[in-house]
């Protein structure tokens, strides 16, 4: 891995040998009694108005124009995948993610204690992450640290294709740009957020992200520095949680900056489309917990605020 984007979420270097599906070992479906139905909502589908014309639209990341697009019936987690449920893959299947392989990832100064800090390379531009060897999903700040604390906080530290692995053991797939913008609206036309047009509605935090002077100071209004409980805040209007904020949701597409037209668009080779936006985001720099907000990274690509949540095909 190699440098870090200037936004939110770290870029290894190097280009992946492959971005299609990933081949496992064990059957699909096999840890599909992991996720009790209650926390799957099963979405009709429909049509409606993806994408955004705001003001501070993000024009180069393909946000607009907006256009009516149609997706057929699905299913969808409630919430991203936690260190709980990520635990129960990798005792069944020993899986190794692609930090592990790597032996290292990228985690947020903050987060870390002074030595480790001092003692990790800070990529050029973004001195806010550190390279920590030895930070992975179960030890998410490097050695010494674990999970069994933060159990029902999101999984971190994993890669696309460490989340492509996880939703096929659970008979899943990660979601389609197109159904994930569709589930986050929760059935709100036009709106900014996931739930409406205010960021903090009568003064009420609504999701887990910056406040205060990045990167140097979290004032932590909204009760959380780092990754906060999944459903730490209400859901949107289909019942999910954490839309915006906490962490990057992975998705299954390929990276075009015009999605609405992807003939005119350029393909990043290797990089998948990311929603929600983390708790690193903070208007001065990072607005992307916008509903229609959209970012990439690469295939191998892993850090302290990426995570994802499993789609499901109807049955």
């Amino acid at each position: 891995m190699g440098v870090p984007l200037s936004c939110c979420a770290p870029l290894p270097g190097g280009t992946p040998e492959a971005t299609s599906a990933v081949e496992h070992p064990w059957e699909r479906g096999s840890g599909r009694d992991t996720i009790p139905c209650a926390d799957v909502v099963q979405l009709s589908g429909g049509t409606f108005l993806m994408g955004s014309q705001d003001a501070d639209v993000n024009i180069g990341d393909g946000e607009s124009p907006v256009r009516s697009v149609t997706v057929a019936p699905f299913g969808i987690a409630r919430h991203t995948v936690t260190n709980a449920r990520f635990r129960e893959f990798v005792d069944a299947t020993d899986y190794v993610t692609e930090a592990h392989d790597f032996g290292w990832s990228f985690v947020f100064h903050l987060l870390l204690d002074a030595q480790v800090r001092d003692a990790s390379a800070a990529p050029a531009g973004t001195p806010w992450w550190r390279a920590v060897e030895g930070a992975f999903w179960d030890s998410p700040t490097g050695p010494g640290s674990g999970i069994e604390d933060i159990l029902d906080h999101p999984v971190v530290h994993v890669s696309w294709r460490d989340a492509e692995a996880y939703a096929h053991w659970v008979g899943g797939r990660l979601p389609m740009e197109n159904e994930w913008e569709y589930a986050a609206r929760g059935g709100l036309e036009r709106a900014r957020y996931a739930w409406g047009d205010e960021l903090t509605p009568g003064g009420e935090h609504r999701c887990n992200i910056w406040q205060g002077s990045f990167p140097t100071h979290n004032s932590a209004e909204d009760g959380f520095v780092g990754t906060a409980p999944v459903a730490s805040f209400a859901p949107n209007g289909y019942g999910l949680f954490d839309v915006a904020g906490n962490v990057w949701e992975m998705c299954a597409d390929e990276w075009n900056t015009n999605p609405a037209d992807p003939a005119k668009g350029i393909i990043r080779s290797g990089a998948r489309v990311m929603r929600g936006g983390s708790y690193l985001c903070h208007d001065s720099y990072c607005n992307r917990y916008r509903v229609a907000a959209r970012t990439s990274n690469t295939s191998d690509s892993a850090a302290g605020n990426l995570g994802f949540r499993v789609a499901f095909d109807p049955r």
